[in-house]
């Protein structure tokens, strides 16, 4: 979308009156509808009960049948932005094919075909280009899905007033949480009853992206249990992924660690994990008004993007 579009939308009669996240979960679905007031997340002064956020499991994975449930019950309307989760969308890093941008996607399929479990006939496919590795070799991300549990899903989606805006994973909806900063961050993220995701943002950009397996039951942990051994292997792994940016992707040192786990004791880990780890580690801090629905991120994390549009939109308009 360009600026001038985003400007038009602004003072369009048919300006959204919400801003809907969706985010799928491997057994549930989080959504989060917020008001787009300025597009923007209310500060305190603007209260927390203009905003909506419920969790519901989903029965027998019906993904579609439980969004369609929320339309009944909430009647949203607006922009959705929904989120897959990491067993609805692979990501894999393959050599860039030498083909022409129209063609790019229709390559991928075949090039990812034997490196991911669907078929080319239900794959519908996007990338984006990944830093340059140690060597000058250029690679790139390609991120696909099933086009026939897509097309359910956006059909529950699209009624009435509703409509979807974009389509996402947890790794792009955590990045957006992050403020755009000149120096790398690494943060340690997590969607409910989720295995745990490693990302690395830097000026704004996704970096290095990784889906650990092992730390789903994470929050059912206790503080002993947390200290003897998942600490330690989520400080491994944090410190693998450091290493990786550093030594592969020659850039300089990662200067913070944030933290975004939706558990009970994600102070307590924080904590540990900076006794691990020579970067200082903190909490990564929501809008305020947000702040205690640490368990919906990546649905808040979706709606980001049209935050940022706005704020453009609202520098240019001070500007002119």
């Amino acid at each position: 979308m360009s600026l001038f579009t985003s400007i038009s939308n602004v003072f369009s009669k048919r300006q959204p009156d919400q801003l809907v996240g969706i985010s799928l979960q491997q057994e549930s679905i989080s959504i989060c509808i917020l008001p787009s007031i300025g597009l923007t997340p209310p500060n305190e002064s603007a209260s927390d009960s203009l905003a909506v956020f419920q969790h519901k499991k989903v029965d027998g994975l019906n993904f579609s049948q439980t969004i369609s449930d929320f339309h009944a019950e909430l009647a949203f309307t607006g922009k959705c932005h929904i989120v897959l989760n990491t067993q609805q969308s692979q990501i894999v890093q393959v050599d860039k094919p030498n083909v022409p941008p129209a063609e790019m996607n229709a390559a991928l399929k075949w090039q990812i075909k034997d490196l991911v479990s669907i078929s080319p006939d239900n794959m519908v496919v996007d990338y984006f280009n990944g830093p340059l590795l140690a060597g000058g070799k250029e690679k790139i991300n390609v991120v696909c899905a099933p086009i026939d549990e897509l097309k359910a899903i956006v059909a529950a989606t699209n009624k009435e007033s509703a409509e979807i805006a974009m389509i996402t994973t947890v790794e792009f909806a955590f990045a957006n949480l992050l403020p755009t900063q000149h120096d790398a961050c690494l943060l340690v993220c997590q969607q409910p009853n989720e295995e745990i995701v490693l990302i690395i943002v830097k000026q704004g950009k996704l970096y290095f992206h990784r889906r650990l397996r092992g730390f789903r039951q994470i929050a059912n942990k206790t503080e002993d249990e947390l200290s003897m051994t998942v600490i330690d292997n989520l400080a491994l792994e944090v410190q693998r992924s450091s290493d990786f940016f550093e030594r592969q992707l020659k850039q300089a040192p990662i200067k913070e660690i944030q933290v975004l786990l939706p558990i009970s004791k994600e102070g307590f880990l924080a904590r540990k994990l900076a006794e691990n780890s020579h970067i200082p580690v903190t909490l990564l801090a929501l809008p305020d008004a947000y702040q205690q629905h640490r368990g919906h991120a990546a649905a808040i994390g979706a709606t980001m993007h049209e935050a940022r549009i706005a704020e453009q939109v609202k520098e240019t308009i001070h500007v002119s």
